[in-house]
């Protein structure tokens, strides 16, 4: 029987990885610049550090795989990276260090069980930041800008920054109770979700789906903030202006899950080629988690980047175009005996070069033709000459230079040609 993979998932295949790993090894360099440290979680959880009492978000009601460890304690494949942060730190009593905030990131793979789509799988790698313990909108702005300006490394030049305010749990329950009474005598207009929404977490309606632009829904009330969120907002705004960093207000920006307070935001692409899979990253600041965890009562903040959907934005504005993965060395051999290669290739290795070698009797145009393909920066010749002379002939692929090299100097000597081209 042939195989295929299960719908949702699918295959990373090698040049596609190295692109995935570019992405990661970029935001690896912005996590070590910000002071992020990476954490990994398990796979699974218990499912309460998911599932949240009056949680209606998409992903906690429909799309979590949950399954039961011997018909006893619910489990969860992890669908996102935050609560399993958030649980790690409550567990581990990170909250007891002096040097606040607590700076976490991940690299994971999530699992949710959604209609598979372009940008959009039921298994899929985020990438995301945690800042924990502090809370101040110096800590907010800097969130926002080390995933905007991570973007804008990647090259990616169509890139808005939406924020929004969400306020305190004050100004969030007043601002709850003004959408019940809006949308109340309005329920019959409203989709099946939003109407299990409306006294559950009213604030969901304006983010739904499916009514989105519906004109009810772009009548409704806007969020009043009392005074101390509101200055709290005005600083995050300030220290966006000061860092350069241009955003737009969105007051219909709420987030997808529902534990957020005070500051969320959302970085999408403005480029047409992205089509309906628009946003790159979102997050927002979480004043109520850490505790319901078990925690003490402290705030946190960060945001998540689906790599499969940035890597679709990526390729749309030609970030990859040139991309081409290449090596150091190819080594020709025209000698029926591998050993002498086999020598020279294992001191290439040995002393930090990319190195791929021919492996049976192929003519040399044959081999040429496989160190093009693989993009090899250096080829080496080895023949019945070479051998006996225990040399190799160096081929230097950018500069055409060629030159005869004693065997004992060849990783020596293209470690030089390497600098003196790059001075």
């Amino acid at each position: 029987m042939a195989y295929q993979t299960v719908k949702g998932t699918y295959d990373l295949l090698p040049e596609t990885l190295l692109k995935f790993q570019d992405l990661e090894d970029l935001f690896r360099h912005f996590l070590e610049l910000y002071g992020y440290k990476e954490i990994k979680t398990p796979v699974f959880e218990y499912t309460g550090v998911f599932q949240k009492e009056n949680d209606t978000s998409d992903m906690v009601t429909k799309e979590m795989y949950t399954f039961s460890l011997n018909g006893k304690d619910s489990l969860t494949l992890r669908p996102e990276g935050t609560a399993g942060v958030v649980r790690s730190f409550v567990e581990n009593k990170m909250y007891g260090t002096a040097e606040m905030p607590v700076k976490l990131a991940y690299i994971e793979e999530m699992f949710r069980h959604e209609r598979p789509q372009k940008g959009r799988q039921r298994q899929f790698t985020q990438m995301g930041i945690e800042a924990m313990g502090d809370k101040d909108p110096l800590i907010d702005a800097e969130v926002i800008a080390l995933g905007y300006f991570y973007i804008r490394a990647i090259g990616l030049s169509g890139v808005k920054v939406l924020v929004n305010s969400l306020g305190d749990n004050e100004s969030r329950m007043k601002y709850r109770e003004e959408l019940i009474s809006y949308f109340e005598p309005h329920q019959d207009q409203l989709c099946a979700d939003c109407r299990n929404r409306l006294y559950k977490n009213p604030l969901r309606i304006l983010d739904c789906k499916v009514d989105h632009d519906s004109e009810l829904i772009a009548n409704a009330p806007k969020m009043a903030l009392n005074e101390q969120s509101q200055v709290y907002f005005d600083k995050v705004k300030h220290y966006l202006d000061i860092m350069g960093i241009p955003y737009e207000i969105d007051d219909k920006l709420v987030r997808g899950l529902d534990y957020y307070t005070d500051t969320v935001f959302e970085v999408v692409s403005t480029n047409e080629a992205s089509g309906s899979q628009a946003t790159i990253f979102g997050g927002g600041r979480y004043d109520n988690l850490i505790k319901e965890m078990g925690g003490p009562e402290m705030s946190g903040i960060g945001f998540a980047i689906g790599v499969e959907r940035l890597l679709i934005l990526a390729e749309a504005e030609g970030v990859f175009e040139e991309y081409k993965p290449s090596i150091d060395c190819y080594v020709i051999n025209l000698n029926e005996d591998p050993d002498y290669m086999l020598q020279i290739v294992n001191d290439l290795r040995n002393n930090g070069l990319t190195t791929e070698m021919n492996y049976y009797s192929r003519s040399l145009k044959a081999q040429f033709r496989s160190s093009e393909r693989k993009n090899a920066r250096f080829v080496l010749i080895i023949g019945e000459d070479e051998v006996k002379d225990n040399t190799v002939t160096l081929k230097d692929t950018l500069t055409k230079a060629q030159e005869t090299v004693k065997k004992e100097e060849v990783s020596a000597r293209i470690q030089q040609l390497m600098e003196d081209y790059y001075e």
